[in-house]
């Protein structure tokens, strides 16, 4: 495809994570920027900022009331959707109907009826729907799938899966627009459908019955004064009790946040730095959650939202043998006096100062155990994020070879999204009612023709 037929994107959220759909568009031949649309001028400005670092042109600039004029004065073929969790449907279901390709961040949205009309939208008009789950481009965790694929410990009976979000990295969901489940989700959907979409890829099965518990027992006012952990003030910036807190973030220090968010507060209002020990806080901190496939195998999984390292441990059980995956992605925190945007450490797009390493061992019955070779990336969510990149847009370099493992299995599909979502969708229902929840039942329409 010459420069003069490239496809035409447009980028809907221009927050901290659209970053790397911006450059990796820019970098890429076959590929143009020509739209921005969000609610801030200001982010919008820094994301232009970004093109013409990289040699590209301008892109008009939209509000999302436009969004549909903009598909069509823009002649829009390349969707992708970063912005909140709660939005994502807004900007989905007409792209679609406009014939666009789409591609969206996970989770792929936040409700079963937003997920059932994104769902009836793509069957109606047959157009294409991705659901940018990086995690499955991990070159360890396509490890885990092929040996589980080749039956190295015969059928899957059952695992067990713990994440670990530390004190950094996870304190952040309490700081910002996540702490609102009308808008994430919660952890359970925002976070773990991650985990929930790399289960359901790992065993090439679906989710059948969900039951859970959760709890906010460390973030929060509450939580904050009875640990002793509660400073005085809604908000760090400008807040002198908030000068030395750990838990802070200093949006200042940091060019990119201040950018982004600070200078943005007059366009939308929308505070990025809150204390977390202060309300209102409505999603959960502490999960539980025992989730049954359709082939009869059974998980446990737990995610904590205050740890003091970060990583994450996955124990495969089968009839052949035992899996073990061990993956320290930071080893500690260290106290900070205010805590700065580290390149993205926040949000998982680079490696923490004081990452670790992985470990993966094979277990087999009656012999000795295996400690299997990995190839281990330090970056940008254990190199999935540009392996991911080069599966949805193709090479930066088209003359130069793919990586294998880009290519190596399809991208997430709505589908896909969906399964991942209902997990997470029935934890929650579970959190509130005591009693276990029928995966068919709540999303009926991943089943439906």
């Amino acid at each position: 495809m010459s420069r003069t037929t490239r496809h035409r994107a447009a980028v809907v959220g221009t927050g901290h994570r659209a970053q790397m759909f911006t450059r990796a568009l820019a970098e890429r031949p076959d590929h143009l920027v020509t739209a921005l649309c969000d609610p801030s001028p200001t982010r919008m400005a820094f994301h232009n900022g970004l093109l013409a670092a990289a040699g590209e042109p301008v892109a008009s600039e939209w509000e999302p009331e436009s969004f549909t004029d903009m598909l069509v004065k823009e002649a829009v073929d390349e969707v992708v959707v970063t912005t909140v969790d709660a939005e994502h449907d807004r900007y989905i279901v007409p792209a679609l109907k406009a014939g666009c390709r789409v591609i969206t961040e996970k989770p792929m949205t936040v409700d079963a009826d937003r997920c059932a009309r994104i769902l009836d939208t793509v069957r109606d008009t047959g157009n294409s729907l991705t659901v940018a789950f990086n995690y499955r481009f991990n070159p360890v965790h396509e490890k885990v799938r092929s040996l589980l694929a080749d039956g190295a410990i015969g059928e899957v009976l059952s695992l067990h899966f713990e994440w670990l979000l530390d004190v950094r990295h996870g304190a952040d969901y309490f700081r910002r627009w996540h702490r609102d489940k009308r808008n994430s989700g919660g952890l359970m959907v925002h976070k773990s459908s991650h985990h929930f979409d790399l289960v359901n890829w790992w065993l090439a099965d679906e989710p059948q019955e969900v039951f859970g518990y959760g709890r906010l027992g460390f973030y929060g006012r509450e939580a904050g004064e009875r640990h002793g952990l509660r400073r005085d003030y809604d908000r760090a910036h400008g807040a002198a009790p908030a000068a030395d807190d750990p838990f802070a973030l200093d949006l200042a220090a940091d060019d990119t946040l201040r950018a982004l968010y600070l200078d943005a507060e007059q366009d939308d209002g929308y505070v990025r730095d809150r204390n977390v020990f202060d309300g209102p806080v409505t999603i959960e901190d502490d999960m539980a959650v025992l989730v049954r496939h359709t082939r009869g195998t059974t998980m446990t999984y737990h995610l904590t939202a205050y740890s003091p390292w970060e990583g994450y441990r996955v124990m495969f059980n089968g009839s052949a043998g035992r899996l073990e995956l061990e993956v320290e992605e930071s080893r500690w925190q260290p106290p900070r006096g205010r805590i700065t945007s580290g390149s993205g450490a926040l949000h998982g797009d680079t490696a923490a100062e004081q990452a670790g390493g992985a470990r993966l061992t094979l277990r087999p019955l009656w012999r000795p155990p295996v400690e299997v070779p990995l190839v281990t990336v330090h970056e940008a969510h254990g190199g999935g994020d540009p392996r991911m990149l080069d599966a949805l847009f193709g090479p930066v370099d088209p003359d130069q070879p793919t990586d294998t493992g880009a290519t190596a299995h399809p991208t997430a599909t709505e589908r896909d999204g969906a399964l991942a979502l209902a997990v997470g969708l029935a934890a929650n229902r579970c959190f509130e009612t005591g009693r276990p929840v029928r995966v068919r039942e709540l999303v009926p329409g991943v089943w439906e023709g």
